[in-house]
């Protein structure tokens, strides 16, 4: 178990560290063109090499550090329970949206994020579903298990909160990113909301309420075991995505996502995983110590 615990701290640190090079590269080293120029070949190559694969690399130590807590707080069947769902269902919206436009509105990734499933979605992208899904997910669910309300109203919560923590999310990266000095997506047919259609967040909190739904019928098919879970990676993997964004919006100049996204997103995060290290919860003949 505390080898599982150190792999999961290395890959947390790898996956921030990783998000820290790549705002230095996108936000300091891609605008100074002088600096660029000045680098000996073999920093060059690195450099190209990092703006190839440094939004590859971040995701995919997110998804692992995710997935290695999943598993040893849960177990198999709940972290595949999540992963699955997640990561199948948020795919096919984003195939459906980069083919026909639902459910988030007419756009196409450009390139940056890794190999493109169908020549339309980056594999990263659905990896990036689950491991933000899950995190705001098991947050929400933890803090609602403490609360003396029906059960249903807990599940539900839970995926209300979570598709609605994660959508906070995109409420401040989405502007930010697609209007960076190398974008990372295009909008064909921008919209109101600093250049994001407004059916773009709709098409991400629904999305999120599929896959969070399915996926909470299939914890249900099993008991829940959440004793002894910590709750410091999933809060630290959501914050410092969350932070990234923050960052890249103050870059370009955008406030009011920035804004939203910590009334709707970081405020509650931060309430329900109060409400969750505040006592321990029983569920079912399990005991939940956050």
């Amino acid at each position: 178990m505390e080898k599982l615990i150190n792999i999961e701290r290395t890959l947390l640190i790898g996956h921030i560290l990783s998000m820290a090079f790549g705002l230095a590269g996108l936000l300091l080293v891609l605008p100074n063109v002088d600096f660029i120029n000045a680098l000996p070949e073999i920093g060059k190559t690195a450099f190209g090499w990092s703006m190839v694969g440094g939004g590859v690399v971040y995701m995919l130590l997110g998804t692992l550090a995710v997935a290695v807590y999943a598993y040893r707080t849960l177990g198999m069947w709940h972290w595949l329970g999540f992963m699955i769902p997640a990561i199948g269902l948020s795919l096919v919206s984003e195939l459906l949206g980069t083919s026909t436009g639902f459910p988030f509105g007419h756009y196409h990734y450009l390139s940056g994020l890794g190999y493109k499933i169908a020549g339309l979605v980056p594999f990263t992208i659905p990896l990036s579903w689950f491991y933000l899904g899950f995190s705001a997910y098991i947050i929400a669910r933890t803090g609602l298990e403490t609360l003396a309300i029906p059960q249903i109203l807990k599940y539900a919560g839970a995926i209300g909160f979570g598709s609605l923590l994660l959508t906070s999310w995109d409420f401040v990266l989405d502007p930010a990113m697609s209007q960076t000095t190398m974008p990372f997506w295009m909008w064909e047919q921008p919209g109101a909301f600093f250049g994001m259609p407004y059916q773009n967040f709709a098409g991400w909190f629904g999305t999120g309420v599929v896959f969070m739904t399915v996926a909470t019928w299939i914890w249900r098919m099993k008991p829940l075991k959440l004793s002894h879970t910590q709750l410091g990676l999933p809060l630290a993997v959501y914050l410092g995505n969350f932070a990234f964004a923050t960052i890249m919006s103050l870059a370009a100049g955008i406030y009011i996502p920035i804004v939203l996204g910590l009334i709707l997103g970081v405020m509650p995060l931060l309430v329900l995983y109060q409400l969750a290290i505040a006592r321990p919860t029983e569920i079912g003949s399990e005991v939940l110590e956050a």
